[in-house]
């Protein structure tokens, strides 16, 4: 931005290198998300093979849910909603990622160039950062990461369920068994690396020596911390992973190749 109190500096930067590669690779590597995501959300069909349920599809909260033997069916919106039944629950960790420090950083920089490199200038006059609306509601990441948490215990008991075979008997597993304890692994990491969990955890202690268990959880954490992009990163693609395998055993395309 350039005003009265900055220095004068007659080009936008000057950076000699590939700076805009960063962010036009997030950007597209967003966009594709997005749009996969956006056509699985309102399809509304091929979300359940048994004993696998899509992680985009559960927990199913509304009554036009396809029956999923011992999933999570909890029929809270009756007849009246019309819609996919993705739509209901996928504002949780929807939202869980959009506030997320990382992913701010990635489509700050990638979609609206807020600065879209470092030592670049941004493309506006004025800079608000995150105190007016929208943007105040990214304060709001907290509560989300405790709904995020609900969501990946759900996704667990999912992951369980497929160690059964298509007749419910329990003792099997197939292909969509491990890309299900894939997905499921790192949504945890991802999930655990945020770094609201590693506030709650230890953030407000003043004496770490006095809170040995607690202070270890937080070294945990803080590792886990260190890597949230690439947990971040990782997440999102196995959960679109996730859900593309089951969309395809669904809707007939293959059978799910069985271990034992």
């Amino acid at each position: 931005m350039h005003s009265a109190s900055r220095a004068a500096i007659p080009g936008r930067h000057l950076r000699s290198d590939r700076w805009w590669l960063s962010p036009a690779i997030t950007a597209a590597g967003l966009f594709a998300f997005i749009v996969y995501s956006t056509w699985r959300a309102f399809a509304g069909d091929d979300y359940y093979a048994e004993p696998y349920v899509s992680p985009f599809y559960s927990p199913c909260v509304a009554q036009n849910c396809v029956p999923m033997k011992g999933g999570a069916n909890w029929e809270i919106f009756g007849a009246w909603w019309g819609l996919s039944p993705a739509l209901l629950i996928l504002i949780f960790p929807l939202g869980f990622r959009l506030t997320c420090y990382y992913y701010r950083k990635a489509y700050y920089r990638g979609f609206w160039a807020s600065p879209p490199a470092c030592a670049v200038a941004e493309p506006r006059a004025k800079y608000t950062g995150e105190t007016r609306f929208p943007l105040i509601l990214q304060n709001i990441h907290r509560y989300f990461f405790y709904f995020a948490v609900i969501v990946a215990g759900i996704l667990t008991y999912d992951t369980v369920l497929g160690f059964r075979d298509e007749h419910g008997r329990w003792g099997h597993m197939g292909l969509g068994t491990l890309v299900l304890l894939a997905n499921i692994a790192l949504i945890w990491a991802y999930t655990l690396s945020c770094h609201s969990c590693r506030h709650i955890v230890g953030g407000r202690l003043k004496h770490f020596s006095r809170h040995p268990v607690r202070y270890r959880l937080w070294g945990w954490v803080s590792g886990l911390n260190a890597r949230h992009m690439q947990l971040a990163w990782a997440s999102l693609i196995s959960v679109a992973v996730a859900d593309f395998y089951v969309y395809l055993v669904a809707s007939g395309a293959f059978d799910d190749p069985r271990f034992f």
